[in-house]
């Protein structure tokens, strides 16, 4: 009896023909001839691309470009654009042209046949992306783990997914222009005029026009100062004010806040969401843990709790993972949820790809290099929290600077926007001297200047200003808000 495994042998994809439709292309370009509004049914989701045949590319391309610019398309325009001596199909381009037109699909059948090419493009897409897959598996070389395959098979398949191809290449000045412009006109129309997610908190948002897609933002802080409670006032602040409209094709869009990832490497999902329960009560966090709470103070957690079941906030409390399992997870959050902000608490947890390196400086810089272009391809603001050396607490004057950030090279380089959080309440509250001598008058006196407050300070910020936002402190409910402002502080009374 022979119990040898079989031979594998790699699928043969040579002697097929990769799946299309070439009379559903033709009678789409035909149906745009005749009646050029046929164009704005497909040119949303339907690029030159996703035509099999070559001359439909080049037709599809031509034909959208004269469309864009006012002009009429149609087979005598259209042949200009083509060699005389130009063969298509052993037909001349204007009789191939007129044909297409004479073959042409009804309008209102226009869009059913511009989703059949779009998905015969993708499964041509998936049909490469599994080729190049059991060829690499096949022929890898020795220094390439398994893992790099995944990620790199993962990431192409997340493209695909989001956009029907690899988002790859050159993109006209043109196009970004126009993305500008709509940023723009988003911001305007937005409440609080932010081109970016609006963090909740109006001084920070006004100095840094809300979180910007795309942006890596570094928030970094000495133990005690609350880098963990800004973020996750943030992130409940985010989620909190979700809104989201269906679009025709089933997708949500987001109006207004967003779907929230966050990776607490350090805490678990219960402590975090103690955290923001009763930053949203004020109710100590210690009087929860220890269940002293009256029973007014339960049915008002009862009601929170309600709500927050809601919120589209989403943890994840591994610890320890390294930036390749981050990254995935990401995704597929991205895929399976939607995503529109993510918070990683903190760098120092997270581990590089592959072995544990010696050098530490260089996995730094491979997670803080990861982190930045995960939020280049899912198009979302990335929150990292980062520790600071202790440097920082040798000197007089304790406001951290970018030289504090630990393995600082590559997190203030990589980094779009670099914070601090610095409450001078903290370190002030440690050097109580004896009561009742003159010295605790004076520092009686700075801790009522100091007290509850807290110091965000904008140490650098690639697109608007550096400087500090002040911000509210309640350390008893580890929250943070907006600063009363003096116009809008009630009138005294004699």
């Amino acid at each position: 009896m022979n119990n040898a495994a079989p031979k594998l042998e790699p699928v043969n994809t040579l002697s097929r023909t990769a799946p299309h439709n070439a009379e559903a292309e033709r009678q789409l370009l035909g149906a745009i001839l005749v009646n050029n509004e046929t164009f704005y049914r497909v040119s949303d989701f339907l690029d030159a691309a996703h035509f099999y045949l070559t001359p439909h590319q080049e037709i599809y391309e031509m034909t959208g470009k004269l469309i864009r610019a006012g002009k009429i398309a149609s087979p005598i325009t259209l042949k200009t654009y083509f060699p005389a001596d130009a063969q298509i199909a052993d037909l001349t381009a204007t009789q191939y042209l007129l044909r297409l037109a004479a073959d042409a699909t009804s309008i209102i059948n226009s869009e059913d046949y511009g989703r059949t090419i779009y998905d015969l493009a993708m499964r041509r897409d998936l049909i490469r992306i599994g080729e190049d897959m059991v060829n690499i598996a096949f022929d890898a070389p020795i220094d390439m783990p398994p893992s790099a395959q995944i990620d790199d098979a993962e990431r192409r398949l997340f493209a695909l997914a989001e956009t029907g191809g690899a988002n790859a290449g050159f993109v006209a000045f043109g196009d970004a222009i126009t993305s500008t412009i709509d940023m723009a006109a988003a911001a305007f129309q937005r409440e609080g005029a932010l081109s970016g997610l609006s963090s909740g908190l109006r001084d920070l948002d006004a100095r840094m026009g809300g979180l910007q897609s795309s942006d890596l933002i570094v928030l970094a802080g000495r133990p005690g100062m609350g880098k963990t409670s800004l973020a996750t006032n943030i992130a409940y602040n985010v989620a909190s004010a979700y809104r989201a409209e269906e679009l025709a094709d089933g997708t949500m869009k987001t109006i207004d806040g967003g779907v929230v990832g966050f990776f607490s490497l350090e805490m678990s999902a219960e402590q975090l969401a103690t955290r923001i329960i009763s930053e949203q009560t004020e109710i100590s966090s210690s009087k929860i843990r220890r269940g002293d709470i009256s029973e007014a103070d339960f049915e008002m957690l009862v009601a929170a709790s309600q709500h927050m079941q809601t919120v589209p906030l989403y943890i994840d409390q591994t610890g320890g993972i390294s930036i390749s399992n981050l990254v995935a997870r990401a995704r597929r959050l991205k895929r399976q949820r939607g995503l529109d902000l993510l918070v990683i608490d903190y760098i120092q947890l997270l581990s590089g790809s592959g072995k544990r390196s010696d050098n530490r400086v260089q996995e730094i810089t491979e997670i803080t290099t990861g982190l930045k272009a995960l939020a280049k391809e899912l198009n979302v603001p990335i929150i990292a929290l980062s520790q600071l050396s202790r440097q920082v607490e040798s000197r007089d004057d304790k406001r951290p600077q970018l030289s504090d950030l630990r393995e600082s090279g590559s997190i203030e380089q990589d980094a779009d926007v670099v914070m601090f959080v610095f409450r001078e309440e903290y370190y002030l509250g440690k050097t109580m001297p004896q009561e009742g001598s003159e010295d605790f008058f004076k520092w009686q006196a700075d801790m009522d200047r100091v007290a509850g407050r807290a110091e965000v300070i904008i140490g650098k910020q690639r697109h608007g200003p550096t400087g500090t936002v002040d911000l509210q402190f309640a350390g008893e409910y580890t929250r943070f808000s907006d600063l009363a402002q003096d116009d809008h502080l009630p009138e005294r009374t004699e």
